[in-house]
């Protein structure tokens, strides 16, 4: 076990349980390792704080939730960066923003394809849809 110090606190980690991003995460390139924080309260949302910078922690919601026919399909080269194949399972996340007026919003063009097989994750960015970078919730 590892502690870092962090915005939540002194936080103790499993190095083998680390979420690893290969490629960071877009802005953040240098961002690799990552944990899930506990979420204590329930909801759909939920934090991955940084290992590599203890300043840096993004709020996660599987999309779902709020556009239930949000798909994102990785090709091959997204499934190679993943290490999975074909039939293995992934899960689509975005990254949430809540601004001062509290108008949350998802980040549907820049999807977190995430493989809990092999604990990697990478972020794509669509091409060619409606979506945004800041997508109102569904009202």
């Amino acid at each position: 076990m590892k502690n870092i110090d962090t915005r939540f606190g002194e936080v103790e980690y499993d190095p083998e349980n680390l979420l690893i991003f290969p490629a960071g995460l877009i802005g953040f390139p240098t961002l690799h390792s990552f944990i899930v924080m506990p979420n204590k309260k329930q909801g759909p949302l939920f934090w991955i704080q940084s290992v590599d910078d203890p300043d840096i922690a993004f709020v996660l919601t599987d999309p779902t939730n709020f556009f239930p026919d949000y798909v994102v399909t990785p090709d091959n080269a997204e499934r190679n960066s993943l290490q999975i194949n074909n039939d293995e399972q992934y899960y689509i996340l975005t990254v949430v923003t809540v601004p001062p007026d509290q108008k949350i919003t998802l980040n549907l063009i820049a999807p977190i394809l995430f493989a809990p097989g092999t604990n990697r994750a990478i972020q794509v960015i669509l091409e060619n849809t409606e979506y945004q970078s800041r997508t109102p919730l569904p009202t």
